[in-house]
């Protein structure tokens, strides 16, 4: 059965953004305190001749909550295990390709990669909760990542809010899960089994996380798998929601595109370039100070143009296997293909020639160490 969207969450009550005129737009962009009534205007047909305006709006709140800098963070895999039936992944279950988690000496061997490449923070990523990497195997790897590690994030399976406050004591800062849709029927349809079937345990994953302590929670949905205007808001609303029950904790927001993976499921609402760009415009603009990450799925030329445009977040020389960074080229077998192979110096001189600088270690782990009294 379809589940409900919760009376926080649905959409329904703002008007259809596709209505939306020239006079609609210009009110979103002088509105003082926008909502989401004003990013589904800005995200609206209406809107496209505002481009450039909207751009340089989105450069300046950028520059103004985030300066000339570009946080660094690399992606993890641990395992590719998963009892899920997700028809857009790589990792789903019925997907033919190897098997296989990360020993702990071989994920140590993976982070000293990524610190041989510079990274202070790190975003540990595993399938869905199975035999292989379950919660033990993944709180063994928090542990190994925070003694190596300013920060420590994962990207994995919901959990219960006591697991969430055994890994913050552990030393993670940070969980990332996307909903992937907010649709409820497209949800259905797209999760044809297995835990992540579950809409509303994974819809309320993100709070327990933050209700157990954790710094910052990661929200975002894939965007080709249902009408983008409408996940758009509804991840606005989400955020909004969670900003005021849990204020103590942050927020990120990502922006992740189907890519092309094993299974080769077709977008069925594809975003192009320009809407995207638009997208990220939109959200800097009725959320200046949250910040906005951009992985390596996209081309390099259009990271190029987006740093510092919106975005305030970006990996670099990502690998999206199992032991990816031990191997000389990027494996076939990743969760999605990159698209920017870039490595890390690479990366960071194109930053520094448009006048940003990119840095490893974030604040948050600053004062952490100074409250411990710790030198860093």
């Amino acid at each position: 059965m379809t589940p409900r969207m919760p009376a926080w969450l649905d959409p329904s009550p703002w008007p259809d953004g596709r209505r939306a005129t020239p006079a609609d737009v210009e009110r979103a962009l002088a509105c003082d305190d926008p909502d989401p009534r004003e990013l589904a205007a800005l995200l609206s047909p209406a809107a496209h001749p505002f481009m450039e305006i909207m751009a340089q709006r989105a450069r300046a709140l950028t520059r103004r909550h985030f300066g000339r800098i570009i946080s660094m963070y690399a992606p993890l895999y641990l395992a590719n295990y998963c009892t899920n039936g997700c028809a857009y992944c790589g990792f789903a279950s019925d997907r033919v390709q190897p098997r296989r988690r990360l020993e702990l000496p071989e994920a140590e061997e993976e982070m000293a990669a990524l610190k041989e490449m510079g990274f202070e923070e790190v975003l540990l990523l595993t399938g869905e909760r199975t035999s292989h990497a379950g919660f033990d195997y993944l709180l063994e790897c928090v542990s190994l990542a925070a003694q190596r590690f300013h920060a420590v994030g994962i990207e994995a399976f919901p959990m219960t809010t006591r697991e969430y406050a055994l890994l913050a004591e552990a030393g993670c800062s940070g969980v990332t899960l996307y909903q992937e849709t907010y649709d409820p029927r497209r949800y259905d349809l797209l999760h044809r089994w297995g835990p992540k079937k579950d809409y509303l345990d994974r819809l309320d994953a993100p709070a327990r996380a933050m209700e157990a302590g954790m710094r910052t929670v990661g929200l975002g949905v894939l965007l080709g798998l249902s009408d983008p205007v409408f996940d758009a808001v509804c991840l606005l609303r989400h955020a909004g929601h969670l900003r005021r029950i849990h204020w103590k904790s942050g927020i990120t927001l990502s922006f992740p595109r189907l890519r092309p993976q094993a299974g080769n499921f077709a977008a069925m609402f594809p975003v192009d370039e320009a809407w995207l760009a638009r997208l990220v415009f939109a959200v800097r603009i009725v959320l200046p100070d949250v910040p906005l990450l951009l992985s390596t799925r996209e081309r390099p030329e259009f990271r190029d143009g987006m740093a510092g445009l919106g975005i305030s977040k970006m990996s670099a020389g990502s690998r999206t296997s199992v032991g990816g960074y031990g191997e000389a080229e990027p494996a076939t077998e990743g969760q999605f293909q990159v698209g920017d192979t870039r490595s890390v110096p690479e990366f960071c001189s194109m930053l520094r020639s448009r006048g940003l600088e990119p840095v490893f270690r974030n604040r948050d782990s600053v004062f952490r160490d100074a409250e411990a009294g710790g030198h860093g």
